[in-house]
């Protein structure tokens, strides 16, 4: 495993603790699974519209833009759905969006 023996991973597992607590650490491993999930979903979706192209090969340019707008919407999707499911990015996300809202209104 990447060259680690055991003391390295108590050492590592030792610092992860410190740094981030006994009580984050369980909120740590919902949103990282929850990532993964996402991008099994994301990785399906991305094979079947693949498949789905192929078969309805009409033009060219005109298949490739929509390839390129629907990846561009896919990356913003997963990026947020991964960005939501860590704790602390979530109140970041929602700071952001307020002052965007309070930017645009100063315009």
């Amino acid at each position: 495993m990447f060259g680690l023996g055991p003391t390295e991973l108590i050492i590592i597992a030792i610092i992860v603790l410190l740094i981030f607590g006994a009580k984050r650490l369980p909120d740590i491993g919902k949103g990282l699974g929850g990532a993964i999930k996402e991008f099994r979903n994301v990785k399906k979706e991305l094979s079947s519209d693949k498949t789905n192209d192929n078969n309805d090969n009409k033009d060219g340019e005109e298949n490739a833009t929509e390839t390129n707008n629907t990846s561009q919407t896919l990356e913003a999707k997963v990026a947020n759905k991964v960005l939501e499911h860590v704790p602390g990015v979530k109140k970041v996300m929602d700071v952001k969006k307020k002052a965007d809202a309070v930017k645009n209104l100063l315009k």
